[in-house]
């Protein structure tokens, strides 16, 4: 099994888990509506950490949660762990096994909190502490970038927001992900080609927002875990208080944009970076206007939803990267010192 191969099993391990977990996930929604939760405290690594950034959105707009981001060293290193009443308490990890994830878990038990894991692996310890388990049923992931946990962590989190929304609407939406994750499979070729004109690319920023935040980094992530480039993610906002001091004639720049309310902002921006400083733009995106910039274009169906884009919109940059790293030279199943599973403290 190699990492191309796993980018294309994500439409059948989404189903898959669509059809499976529902009931889980409704019954976990149940959980916490009786547990009076007021905010929840989400601890991750890595590409799990990008599946938080979603969740921070996807859970405060649709089920008016808000969301912190914990932070794993005060809870090992200093010993000094903010208190957590009224949080639920939620650690997503691939493998489960990281101590620092755990470790958190482990205070807002001993806190009284509610805990949940969101994980491939619910026999590992993240599963066992946790008081609630979602299971991502993504299957072995044998390459050591993550593709189809990190699309199946954002669709558990999709599911869950649905379940506590009760919203039958949301629900139908989620089941045609799957046949628009299916269709974006078909720019692999076009991502191969876009590749070769990036082959000597050294640097570069990735841009999003709202939902989208997300999309860049982990868009981001593999560029650098995979190609090596130096790929900065940012939010178009952030990126406008001064980083756009590096962009100049030709300078990449990758952007992930869906339909909705930010995308005329994004796309003024956009236009600025093109017409004005002259950058050279990579487009994602469900919308023409935006794609018409971009010197390479990714086109995602038109229907679906802002709010589940991000499950979608980052297939085209999971191929990108992964073309990148053959046009480069390099090996994308094995990339250089890092291994698939991480324990940090």
């Amino acid at each position: 099994m190699t990492l191309h191969s796993e980018i294309m099993e994500q439409p059948a391990r989404l189903e898959s888990l669509l059809r499976s977990q529902r009931k889980n996930a409704e019954t976990i929604a149940r959980a916490i509506k009786s547990s009076g939760i007021s905010y929840v405290f989400l601890t991750a690594r890595g590409t799990s950490d990008n599946a938080g950034r979603y969740a921070n959105y996807l859970l405060g707009a649709v089920n008016h949660l808000p969301l912190a981001l914990a932070t794993p060293s005060l809870f090992t290193y200093y010993k000094q762990p903010p208190r957590l009443k009224g949080a639920l308490v939620i650690g997503i990890s691939q493998s489960g096994q990281s101590p620092d994830i755990v470790s958190v878990l482990e205070e807002g038990k001993r806190q009284g909190c509610l805990t949940l894991a969101v994980t491939n692996e619910p026999d590992a310890p993240l599963g066992k502490i946790a008081d609630l388990v979602f299971p991502i049923l993504a299957g072995p992931e044998r390459a050591v970038a993550a593709t189809k946990t990190y699309t199946s962590e954002l669709a558990a989190i999709a599911m869950l927001s649905a379940a506590l929304s009760e919203d039958p609407r949301m629900w139908d939406e989620l089941g045609h992900i799957p046949g628009y994750v299916q269709e974006a499979l078909q720019l692999d070729e076009k991502a191969r080609q876009a590749a070769e004109r990036y082959r000597y690319m050294q640097q570069c920023v990735v841009l999003g927002r709202g939902f989208n935040y997300a999309t860049a980094f982990e868009w981001a992530l593999k560029l650098k875990e995979l190609t090596y480039v130096e790929a900065e993610p940012y939010s178009s906002a952030d990126f406008q208080h001064g980083p756009i001091a590096m962009v100049a004639r030709g300078f990449p720049v990758m952007a992930v944009l869906s339909s909705g309310v930010l995308a005329s902002s994004l796309l003024s921006f956009l236009k600025h970076l093109k017409d004005e400083l002259l950058a050279e733009l990579v487009i994602i995106s469900n919308w023409q206007e935006a794609l018409e910039l971009g010197q390479a274009r990714f086109a995602i169906s038109a229907s679906v939803p802002e709010a589940l884009s991000p499950i979608v919109n980052i297939i085209p940059a999971q191929l990108f990267a992964y073309h990148l790293t053959l046009a480069r030279g390099y090996d994308a199943d094995h990339p250089r010192t890092i291994q698939k599973v991480t324990e940090t403290r």
